[in-house]
């Protein structure tokens, strides 16, 4: 029986864990409830900074010692930022779980910040902002974000601008580090073979000096300003993002709207691989999916194509939301999708490194737990008249688009009405 108990410890800290006896890893992961959407504009890019920093050296140990702690053990550790969250985590044989806890808690609460290593750590992060530029896929999601949610937050890129990145200093970081790495907004999740009262003595005394409060934030949602832009680039190909408004993460219809992705571009047997790239030839790569956030999201469509295809690729795309809209669909597809979706799900869940995100995750934007049962019954809920009903509230008005095109500027216009 898989057991998941949550507790908040005397500084704030959230501590979740999963036990999981048949398997001999562990994944913790220490998990910070600020991202790239929480910074002021001026320092665009600052957390990401910060999470590399934490991997160069703390007050005890330099980078090199991190990287053979976690060798000498044979475990991997890793970390992201996302907009809403930042995340640093170990994978090791469960025997190891004090050793991580041990590093995982030096990174986090006394990073070095050492002058030599934040200038050289800017050329690395200036040359992965460059990296972006010449991925066109990345680089039109990045440019359609931006205009989609133009002048907010969550718009900006995660990584800052090559300007926001060269300007950071150590008081900066320290400064920022200091009001963002505290009790209440950090989360303990671990899944694996353990149990919770091991991990909790593990972390309580690990964290036992981490501040409990820092300073308070309060985030506006975005409006959204759908426009057509177009950066044009030397390429073989074009590539197109186009998009409209979704739910938030906690939306009564989510499980709708990702029936509604499945149907549409989030698998092999969708609307827009089968039509675009499989029937036509038209596209090499064309698929859909879904961004939530606290209090905004978007469903956006991806396709790679021939500079000469563009115009018509977005036309089979636009139209495949207004068909959506106009009639419900036929039983048999709404059933593969579910069964996609919860196939897809039960294999995502497999290992301990997705059930520690998992874990996290939830709570950050639920602060409960969902069972795999009641997830499953969200999904299996669903009707072709929500799919429809759905459809007509997200796709209205105009849907906003990005190109990164190869060839002349296409003309796209005419396509982009919803109505």
């Amino acid at each position: 029986l898989r057991m998941i108990v949550r507790e908040v410890l005397d500084n704030g800290l959230r501590l979740i864990t999963e036990s999981m006896p048949h398997v001999r890893s562990v994944t913790i992961g220490v998990w910070l409830t600020r991202g790239s959407r929480h910074e002021p504009e001026e320092r665009s890019g600052i957390a990401h900074f910060v999470e590399h920093m934490l991997f160069k050296g703390s007050d005890s140990r330099t980078a090199e010692d991190i990287a053979q702690a976690i060798d000498s053990i044979g475990g991997q550790l890793d970390a992201f930022t996302a907009k809403e969250y930042a995340s640093y985590y170990i994978k090791v044989l469960d025997e190891h779980l004090p050793l991580a806890v041990d590093l995982l808690a030096d990174i986090v609460l006394h990073p070095a910040f050492a002058p030599d290593e934040i200038e050289r750590e800017k050329k690395v992060i200036l040359e992965e902002i460059k990296m972006v530029e010449d991925t066109p896929d990345d680089l039109v999601h990045e440019l359609f974000t931006q205009h989609f949610w133009e002048g907010h937050p969550l718009g900006r890129p995660i990584l800052g601008s090559k300007e926001t990145v060269e300007a950071l200093t150590q008081d900066a970081l320290r400064s920022y580090f200091k009001g963002a790495y505290v009790g209440s907004n950090i989360i303990v999740a671990a899944a694996g073979n353990i149990e919770h009262a091991q991990v909790r003595d593990l972390v309580g005394k690990a964290f036992a000096e981490l501040p409990a409060t820092g300073e308070p934030l309060n985030g506006t949602p975005p409006s959204i300003s759908p426009q057509v832009v177009t950066r044009i680039k030397e390429l073989e190909q074009s590539h197109v993002c186009l998009g409209t408004a979704c739910y938030p993460q906690k939306h009564d219809d989510r499980y709708v709207s990702y029936i509604l992705n499945t149907v549409l571009g989030g698998s092999m047997s969708s609307r827009l691989f089968q039509n675009v790239r499989e029937k036509r030839g038209l596209a090499y790569s064309v698929f859909s999916g879904i961004s939530s956030y606290r209090d905004a999201g978007n469903l956006t469509i991806y396709a790679g194509c021939a500079n000469d295809a563009v115009e018509e690729v977005v036309g089979l795309c636009m139209e495949e939301l207004r068909t959506l809209k106009r009639e419900p669909v036929p039983e048999a597809e709404l059933k593969r999708a579910k069964d996609h979706l919860k196939g897809s799900l039960m294999l995502s869940l497999e290992n301990t490194a997705s059930r520690m995100s998992h874990l996290a995750r939830q709570e950050i934007y639920f602060e409960r737990h969902f069972g795999l049962d009641e997830t499953l019954a969200g999904v299996e809920a669903v009707t072709a008249e929500d799919v429809q009903r759905v459809a007509n509230e997200l796709f209205s008005g105009r849907a906003c688009a990005a190109m990164v095109a190869g060839g002349p500027v296409p003309d796209v216009q005419d396509h982009l009405a919803l109505e």
